[in-house]
């Protein structure tokens, strides 16, 4: 026999063992679809602990994504979070201390809009009114570049059937009525009922 009728017979072994691993592979698959469990829907669970502007949106975008996914949602407003549930969202941001947020001019010049203002803590601090001017930059901000409010996040929660729940003890330290909030909130409850609300939830987040 020649080399190439070697190879010949070489190659037609390989490819009918190609073949041959091909239909085994498929046929393994296929059982393993027919006997695996049905589908579960996936669950998420969200700790939100920070009431400020910048801090509002991480867990509402969330929420509402994996709601409009199709997920099971909860939401847990404890301590500063608590104020995202209010009627009346007063929200504000605050540079002082956060160097990792860019100070940036939401009007002029392209150029001048597009300059990061690295502006020390002592002039953040020392001067009268200059949080009230990075939060009203920033809600300009938010408008011109066309996102959502943080209380039409909230209502998308609301409409996908998240589960606002709030913390009774929050409310108990801070002295705050019921009367504040929104009507929407499927339950008061606190660290015991969290727990047993989350527990065996797929993902569970920290905000």
């Amino acid at each position: 026999m020649s080399e190439k009728q070697e190879q010949q017979l070489r190659a037609g072994h390989s490819e009918a063992l190609d073949q041959w691993f091909d239909r085994r592979f498929d046929a393994r698959f296929a059982e393993s679809m027919a006997t695996s469990a049905p589908e579960t829907t996936p669950s998420l669970s969200i700790m939100v602990t920070k009431g400020t502007l910048d801090w509002a949106y991480p867990p509402f975008i969330i929420a509402s994504t994996a709601a409009a996914l199709g997920w099971n949602v909860a939401m847990f407003f404890t301590f500063y979070g608590l104020a995202l549930l209010k009627k009346q969202l007063k929200l504000s941001i605050s540079p002082l201390g956060n160097p990792a947020m860019p100070m940036k001019m939401p009007f002029g010049p392209t150029w001048l809009q597009a300059r990061e203002w690295h502006i020390p803590n002592l002039v953040m601090a020392g001067v009268p009114g200059f949080e009230r001017l990075a939060t009203a930059m920033m809600q300009k901000t938010i408008r011109d570049r066309g996102v959502a409010p943080v209380a039409e996040l909230r209502q998308l929660c609301i409409d996908a059937d998240v589960k606002l729940v709030g913390c009774q003890m929050t409310a108990d330290l801070f002295g705050l009525s019921r009367d504040e909030f929104i009507p929407d909130i499927t339950d008061w409850a606190g660290a015991a009922t969290y727990l047993q609300l989350t527990q065996g939830t797929d993902i569970n987040l920290f905000i």
